[in-house]
């Protein structure tokens, strides 16, 4: 199946039906009912392995692999990670009582977000977390502040725009100085930051951190990253007497959504950049960092896909043909943000001729609650099951309540066995809040 090179796990079974990690999709849409997301642990399993296999290889041991948990946060996800000794990164309160809620080692988590609360920062401390990554100079005083109150001393990291254009949806790029994260290299105030800094008492700023985007092919771009960032390095040690210990590289590497996505294997993207980190260090006459790296959509975007059922199927001669379906952009917003693309497959009928162009829509009383725009599908049948491949990453996590719908289960599948591990709302969950 082509698919596979979208979504490995995917196969067909003897009854000619769509199967995921040894499960019938049909029968998994019958059982759950829909929509419903799917995902295959294994696949969860060997993207991890994929980044620390090759780190290990290329780096030695000295390196973190932080899973970008904001992909999809829910205490089995966390689980997996700590089974497979992952670090984790959050960027919210609530992320981190996930995380802790699930068993997850504090010491392995680091601290995102670029306007943290002081209960939030509160929290980590009383957590005990691995690193904050502060993202201003307010954000530092305020910690230092908290933690002279606490008679504690923490080691922290600060997250830099090091000025790279990663050449991806201008939504999701967050290394260029035009952006609401972090201190820009280019007009030294990641320099200033780090003379304010130089004169706390409890914090202690060891650690670099950069994200440059998200759904990038290339690993060329995190290389101009590291040699900025390396550069960076070599300027705090010589002008300020700082030594930085750790370098934080972030995530952003792209997966396949569609037949036309070519992205690297996550071994060279992790090699390549482990390698520009090796190559400038040796240059600069700088020790190796502890390096770290955070993938999100990486680790579980394409071990996950969205069941759904056809509605109806609506034909507007010489215009189009709408394909619509139960769900939509309360449990998928991504097309709705930024055009998102995707490949969708009939369970049912998995290898039958694509021969119709078709637009998924979505339930949501919106004209742009779209899934999928003018893709090919072989004719469709109302009631029948449709799949949208690779929405493990940014799907659940992204969903709402819009038009008060309730946000579906997650069925992760091991070895052929199905089993709920965030349960489907009812009516009674979307009104619980309320008084």
């Amino acid at each position: 199946m082509i698919e596979q090179q979208i979504m490995p796990a995917l196969g067909v079974n003897d009854a000619g039906h769509l199967t995921l990690g040894g499960c019938d999709t049909v029968a998994l849409a019958e059982q759950f009912g829909t929509p419903c997301y799917v995902m295959d642990e294994a696949t969860i399993v060997a993207n991890c392995r994929a980044f620390q296999t090759a780190l290990t290889a290329t780096y030695g041991d000295n390196y973190t692999v932080a899973y970008a948990s904001k992909a999809l946060s829910c205490k089995e996800i966390y689980r997996i990670m700590a089974r497979e000794g992952m670090g984790i990164d959050v960027v919210s309160g609530s992320e981190l009582y996930t995380a802790l809620s699930a068993g997850f080692p504090a010491d392995r988590v680091y601290f995102h977000g670029n306007n943290k609360t002081d209960e939030e920062l509160a929290q980590g401390l009383d957590a005990g977390i691995r690193r904050f990554v502060i993202d201003n100079i307010p954000e530092l005083l305020r910690l230092e502040a908290l933690c002279q109150q606490r008679g504690q001393r923490i080691e922290a990291a600060v997250r830099i725009k090091p000025g790279i254009d990663a050449h991806t949806h201008e939504f999701v790029q967050t290394g260029q100085i035009d952006s609401k994260f972090g201190v820009a290299l280019d007009n030294d105030e990641a320099l200033q930051f780090f003379r304010r800094a130089s004169a706390l008492e409890c914090v202690a700023v060891v650690g670099l951190h950069c994200h440059i985007g998200s759904q990038i092919f290339d690993p060329e771009p995190f290389a101009v990253a590291v040699e900025k960032l390396m550069g960076f390095c070599r300027q705090l040690n010589d002008e300020l007497g700082t030594a930085i210990t750790e370098l934080n590289v972030g995530g952003g590497y792209g997966i396949r959504y569609i037949d036309s996505h070519d992205p690297r294997g996550l071994d060279e993207v992790a090699a390549a950049t482990a390698d520009a980190v090796k190559r400038y260090a040796a240059q600069l006459g700088l020790p190796l960092p502890h390096l770290v790296f955070e993938p999100g959509r990486s680790i579980v975007g394409n071990a996950g896909l969205t069941l759904y059922r056809v509605g109806s199927v609506k034909t507007i001669p010489d215009v189009r043909t709408y394909v619509a379906v139960d769900g939509g952009m309360a449990d998928n917003p991504r097309f709705a943000l930024y055009e998102a693309v995707y490949h969708a497959m009939l369970p049912q009928r998995p290898t039958a001729a694509a021969s119709q162009t078709v637009t998924i829509a979505g339930r949501c009383c919106e004209s742009g609650d779209l899934v999928a725009r003018d893709i090919k599908l072989p004719p469709v049948e109302a009631g029948e099951p449709l799949a949208v491949l690779a929405t493990g990453a940014y799907n659940y996590s992204m969903a709402s309540h819009y038009n008060r719908l309730p946000k579906p289960p997650i069925v992760l599948v091991s070895g052929g066995v199905p089993r709920v591990i965030v349960r489907r709302e009812s009516y009674q969950d979307v009104c619980v809040c309320d008084v």
